[in-house]
């Protein structure tokens, strides 16, 4: 049975301006893709808003990419220790974003994980070995615990600078995909385009009604289906209206080894360094800003369902969690996602 998820909203949406139409734009960013459908006048020259999306993701990389050996994160984690780094505006917020998340959820989200994301294989050194899959030693794991820890990075806020306490590799690919979402939505708005739905990797923000009058209808990722995918197939079990909203997933599906019949995810749990094993196999998180959204996916996949789910309700948050069972999958929402139930 299909679901319709339509949040409340305080005004109706102007409708286009008459003769306009749905443009679409598409590149790659982050080792991903990132494409933007938007309202416009038909004559609309989109070179120019191409090179604008194009630039505001590349300088997101420019700052916050760990495959890239010049970015500023790259930079700040090479530093040498007890050294104070003034960071780039977008840097800096998007690192205090995620402290703070980190607080907020004891640490199931730690954006300091990095050094266990790569000893499972998962940074930009992949663990291969003849195409097997090789799971890190103790002693290993001990010396990426050693470099984690979100408590012990300090924000001068007044300066905009950040402290290297010595070691420390933060990994911001868990939000970066969501700030760069939030940051084509103004790049958007600043040009006077109100109606769009962007997506980078999987993550998406929409706003406005297209030229038909209808909203920008996406479908939730599920295991089965691996993607957002349009809202008209009929197997799609929930679809979501995104006025002014953003739509992220965590998944375990997404990038995993195998070792036999053992699964392992991309997830790391920091509060153990093991990837997480608690047989949630994704959830979905609703809000108006994706970097909320992307780093709340991450952080309620780290808790599983029982603990996230009792999480989002206690702090307001509208989440679909799908957990494996022995009936195949089982879904949960939260009372926030329930009530955005058609």
């Amino acid at each position: 049975m299909r679901r319709t998820l339509v949040p409340t909203i305080d005004t109706s949406p102007q409708p286009p301006a008459l003769g306009s139409v749905v443009h679409a734009l598409h590149g790659h960013t982050m080792g991903t893709t990132w494409s933007v459908k938007l309202v416009a006048d038909a004559a609309r020259a989109l070179a120019p808003l191409q090179s604008a999306i194009q630039n505001q993701l590349d300088a997101v990389v420019a700052q916050m990419s760990t495959w890239e050996s010049d970015s500023a994160l790259s930079r700040f984690n090479d530093a040498p220790p007890n050294s104070w780094h003034t960071l780039p505006t977008e840097f800096f917020s998007v690192l205090a974003y995620a402290l703070q998340v980190a607080r907020d959820s004891d640490g199931a989200y730690d954006p300091t994980a990095g050094a266990l994301v790569n000893a499972w294989g998962f940074g930009p050194t992949q663990r291969y070995s003849d195409a097997a899959f090789i799971a890190p030693s103790a002693a290993q794991l001990a010396i990426a615990r050693a470099r984690c820890g979100w408590q012990r990075i300090q924000l001068d806020v007044e300066s905009q600078r950040a402290l290297q306490p010595g070691g420390v590799y933060v990994d911001l690919s868990a939000i970066a995909k969501g700030f760069g979402v939030d940051q084509l939505v103004h790049a958007l708005l600043q040009r006077g385009i109100d109606s769009f739905l962007v997506e980078v990797g999987g993550e998406l923000r929409g706003a406005g009604i297209k030229p038909d009058g209808q909203p920008w209808w996406i479908a939730l990722e599920h295991p089965l289906s691996t993607s957002s995918t349009a809202a008209n197939e009929s197997n799609i079990a929930t679809i979501a209206a995104l006025y002014n909203l953003s739509v992220a997933t965590s998944g375990d599906y997404r990038r995993y080894f195998e070792d036999g019949e053992t699964r392992f995810s991309h997830t790391i749990d920091p509060r153990n360094g093991e990837p997480i094993s608690h047989g949630l196999a994704s959830v979905t998180v609703l809000h108006r800003d994706c970097m909320a959204a992307d780093a709340w996916s991450t952080a309620l996949g780290v808790m599983g369902a029982e603990q996230g789910l009792a999480y989002a309700d206690r702090h307001d948050l509208a989440a679909l969690f799908i957990q494996r069972g022995n009936q195949g999958f089982e879904e949960h929402m939260s009372k926030s996602m329930a009530a955005l139930l058609q």
